[in-house]
């Protein structure tokens, strides 16, 4: 049994000199090294820029769906979208551990987990599609993955349904980041708040500004504003078009006296958004971009345009205690819990 670098370099085809994220072809073998992780894969949570372009570029249509999702794997040996450059996570069952992390790690054969790294560096092999989940990103499937040596894991909880627990695990680093940044008394926006990752971080902005904050949601759908108004976190939701950047800066400050946001968490999973959540933030606010669509020049260049001075952070999907903070969320809140429910399993 091969030994293999703790990055998974080892796997990468091409280029030379990368890691696996940024390789265009990684080794999808399913012959561990002694120091990776075989899993049984029962399930895909695509990310939601991905699977919205794989959808449109299929018209819907779930056979072309299935065939752009093994013409992703079979050709880069991971699934990792070529035009969005992301990819998602999975979950699983241990098959095999290599025996240099046997005793290291509190995992045994059998448990079941999720990977908290991207679908964009895991060597995959699906053998078969059993399902496509159209409205919540995922595929059900039988086939095979590989943790290198750094990869990130979550045993699944016992008190939270498998398909519950890889839609929130997939997002977790929203909550949490949205966690570090909102204070209390501060007025919050959160672009794409009807969505999966936009509703966990409204709950988590409401608890962390506190009664003095401001809490904003926007959605182009007056379906997402009217559900955010029933579920009661917000101060107000915007039914507005986030591509719009005029539109964003304007309808946030009529409801905020013309200050604006001190933070703006930017959730939507379709490009152009940059403006509207630069316009939308004071000067010395904070953007947090957990959207894959997001473009960082776009950004970068179009604050420098408009002369705004603000702090924008990359949506980096891990931050310590990510998992087990946003499983939390849906421990603590029997209705944000009935939602998730009622939408994913």
């Amino acid at each position: 049994m091969q030994h293999g670098s703790p990055y998974g370099i080892h796997r990468v085809i091409e280029p030379h000199g990368v890691l696996p994220q940024g390789a265009w072809k990684i080794d999808n073998t399913m012959e561990i090294c002694d120091n990776e992780i075989l899993i049984n894969v029962s399930a895909l949570n695509i990310d939601a820029a991905s699977f919205t372009q794989i959808k449109k570029e299929a018209g819907g249509d779930l056979g072309k769906i299935e065939a752009t999702i093994r013409s992703i794997v079979a050709q880069r040996g991971k699934h990792h979208n070529p035009v969005t450059g992301s990819g998602g996570m999975l979950i699983g069952s241990v098959a095999q551990i290599g025996p240099i992390l046997a005793g290291k790690i509190d995992l045994k054969v059998g448990d079941k987990i999720a990977t908290l790294v991207s679908l964009s560096l895991t060597p995959l092999r699906i053998d078969a599609v059993q399902a496509i989940h159209v409205d919540r990103d995922q595929v059900e499937i039988a086939g095979q993955a590989i943790l290198f040596e750094t990869g990130l894991y979550a045993k699944l909880p016992s008190d939270i349904p498998e398909k519950l627990a890889l839609a929130i695990l997939d997002v977790a680093g929203a909550p949490a980041q949205t966690a570090r940044l909102v204070k209390p008394g501060d007025t919050v926006v959160v672009i794409g708040g009807g969505g999966k990752s936009g509703t966990l971080c409204v709950y988590e902005a409401r608890k962390q500004a506190g009664p003095a904050g401001c809490v904003i949601g926007v959605s182009p759908f007056e379906k997402d504003c009217e559900r955010m108004r029933k579920l009661g976190w917000v101060n107000h939701a915007l039914q507005v078009d986030a591509t719009n950047a005029l539109a964003m800066m304007e309808a946030v400050s009529a409801v905020t006296g013309g200050r604006l946001a001190d933070v703006v968490i930017n959730c939507v999973n379709i490009q152009n958004t940059e403006m509207g959540s630069i316009l939308a933030t004071r000067d010395g606010g904070k953007i947090y971009f957990f959207s894959m669509a997001t473009s960082f020049t776009a950004a970068a260049l179009g604050a420098e345009g408009v002369g705004k001075d603000v702090e924008m952070i990359v949506g980096n999907g891990y931050a310590k205690g990510h998992a087990e903070l946003s499983l939390n969320l849906l421990r603590e809140s029997a209705t944000l819990r009935q939602l998730f429910e009622e939408l994913y399993v």
